[in-house]
């Protein structure tokens, strides 16, 4: 069975970088035809795509948050990871990594991670 494990720091200082990992195991990042995604849920919000990359590598993001964001995958450790610049205290929320079979899952499609909560605060 497909899991996923995000990672990263909980806390992060405004204007600095969030940057977030993704641990796959029991599939690999470069299967056919599966999508790769970042989420986020601020409190009380609704969930938010926010990028994503397909199976041969070729990345995506909400127009909103590409000029602060780059998606990237480590082949080598089934791993892709979430940079994001420039954070503010609006950052903050909830961050899962899920695999799909579209690029933007619902929460009920495919396989997500547990998610990790992000806090932006000096």
């Amino acid at each position: 069975q497909v899991q996923l494990q995000e990672s990263g720091p909980g806390l992060v200082k405004p204007s600095q970088t969030l940057s977030l990992t993704c641990t796959v195991s029991g599939g690999s990042i470069t299967a056919n035809y599966y999508y790769w995604s970042w989420v986020r849920q601020p409190a009380g919000k609704a969930l938010e795509w926010m990028g994503g990359m397909d199976y041969r590598g070729t990345t995506y993001a909400i127009p909103s948050l590409a000029s602060r964001t780059s998606i990237a995958r480590d082949t080598s450790k089934n791993q892709f990871t979430l940079q994001l610049t420039s954070v503010t205290p609006e950052d903050t929320a909830m961050y899962y990594c899920a695999r799909a079979t579209s690029m933007v899952p619902k929460r009920d499609e495919g396989y997500w991670g547990q998610g990790i909560q992000v806090t932006v605060s000096s």
